[in-house]
C-alpha cells in the first residue's frame, strides 16, 4: 500500500489550488485506481472533486450543450438531449465498458484514461509512457492492438476511448480552470501524438482541472453512425472505430465528419478528407475513396496489418449507415 493524503475540496477554486504535480483529481476513479492497484501511478495526494458543482447539462445561448465534467457516461447517454440532438455520442458510449462502469464513469475522466497496452500495463517491462527513455517493446513485440496512424519511435500505444472518438467528429471543446484562470481546448488538440514525448497525454497542465465539455449545435442527428470493430460483443477496447457524421442535400454530401479510433495514440481525424466528401455524392465508390485517403499514412507493424484493411471497411460501413440512418437506402 502507497500512502497518500486525501482531500475533498468544496469549490473549484480550493480543487485547482490544491493541485501539484504529485496530486491527481479522482471522481469515479474507474481507470486511476486500476493504475494505483498496479503500481502504474504513485499520487502523493489524491483530490476528490465528486462535491464540487460539474454534475449538470446546460443549453449554451448559441444552442449547444454544456456538460459537467462529473456528469456520469450512464446519465449522458441516456440523457434525452444527447440520444435526440447528438445520437453520435450516446452510440459510442453505450458501445463502451459496461454498464456499472459507466454508472461510475465521469466525463472529464474519460477523456484521461490512458493507455491499454499490455507493455504499459506490465511493470515489470520497459514503456516510454511509463519512463521515457526506457524503450517501446511493443515496436518489436505483441503489437496487435497497436496503433496504425501517428505513432513514433517512441511509443506506438494507442487511446482506448470511444466517447473521444465521438467528441472529436462533433467538434467539442473542453473547458479547464487552472491557477491562471479558464481557458477552453479545442477537442482535436486536446490529445497528443506521442512524438518524443508519448508519457504526456493530452495539453493539461499539472494545475489544470477539466470542469465542462461543450458540444456545437450542430448535433447531426439526422446522418450519424458510431461503429465498433472488437474481439468480442461486449466488454473490450475497440481494435477500430470510426464516427461518421453527414449533413446530406439529398444525394450530395454537404458536410462530413469522420474519426476513428483503436488505431493512433489520440482520436484520428484528417479535415482534408473531410473537406473532400463535402460536395460528393453518396455512394460506395466516394466513401471507398474516402477511406482510402484517410488511411494512405497508415504505417502497420508486424502484428497489427489486418487494421488497415479492417479500418477502410469500417470506414465505407459507418459512412453507409450514417447516409441511411433518417432516409432510404441511397
Amino acid at each position: 500500500m502507497n500512502p497518500f493524503r486525501y482531500s475533498k475540496p468544496d469549490t473549484l477554486r480550493a480543487a485547482v489550488e490544491l493541485s501539484s504535480a504529485h496530486s491527481r483529481f479522482i471522481a469515479g476513479g474507474t481507470n486511476l485506481l486500476d493504475l494505483m492497484k498496479e503500481n502504474l501511478t504513485r499520487p502523493e495526494h489524491l483530490i476528490d472533486i465528486t462535491g464540487l458543482p460539474l454534475a449538470d447539462l446546460s443549453e449554451t445561448p448559441s444552442g449547444g450543450v454544456m456538460i459537467g465534467a462529473l456528469v456520469s457516461n450512464a446519465d449522458l447517454a441516456w440523457h434525452p438531449w444527447i440520444e435526440r440532438r447528438y445520437p453520435l455520442l450516446s452510440q459510442a458510449i453505450l458501445a463502451g465498458a459496461s454498464p456499472q462502469l459507466r454508472n461510475m464513469a465521469s466525463t472529464g475522466g474519460n477523456l484521461l484514461q490512458r493507455t491499454r497496452c499490455y507493455y504499459f500495463y506490465d511493470a515489470s517491462v520497459p514503456c516510454n509512457k511509463r519512463r521515457p527513455g526506457s524503450g517501446c517493446p511493443a515496436r518489436s513485440g505483441l503489437n496487435r492492438i497497436h496503433a496504425i496512424l501517428g505513432a513514433s519511435e517512441q511509443c506506438v500505444a494507442t487511446h482506448p476511448s470511444d466517447m473521444c472518438v465521438a467528441l472529436a467528429a462533433l467538434d467539442a471543446v473542453v473547458h479547464v480552470l487552472g491557477r491562471g484562470g479558464p481557458r477552453t481546448i479545442e477537442f482535436a488538440d486536446f490529445h497528443r501524438l506521442p512524438g518524443d514525448a508519448p508519457d504526456r497525454d493530452n495539453q493539461l497542465a499539472d494545475d489544470e482541472l477539466i470542469t465542462y465539455i461543450e458540444l456545437p449545435p450542430a448535433g447531426f442527428a439526422e446522418h450519424s453512425h458510431y461503429l465498433k470493430i472488437r474481439d468480442r460483443a461486449s466488454y473490450a477496447f475497440a481494435l477500430v472505430s470510426v464516427a461518421a457524421a453527414l449533413e446530406l442535400d439529398g444525394p450530395v454530401i454537404r458536410q462530413a465528419r469522420l474519426a476513428l479510433g483503436g488505431v493512433a495514440h489520440k482520436p484520428w481525424r484528417d479535415r482534408a478528407v473531410e473537406s473532400w466528401l463535402a460536395g460528393q455524392a453518396v455512394s460506395r465508390e466516394t466513401f471507398t475513396a474516402a477511406a482510402d485517403a484517410l488511411l494512405q499514412d497508415a504505417e502497420p507493424l508486424a502484428h497489427n496489418g489486418f487494421k488497415v484493411k479492417l479500418a477502410r471497411r469500417a470506414i465505407v460501413r459507418a459512412l453507409s449507415e450514417a447516409a441511411l440512418v433518417g432516409g432510404t437506402a441511397r
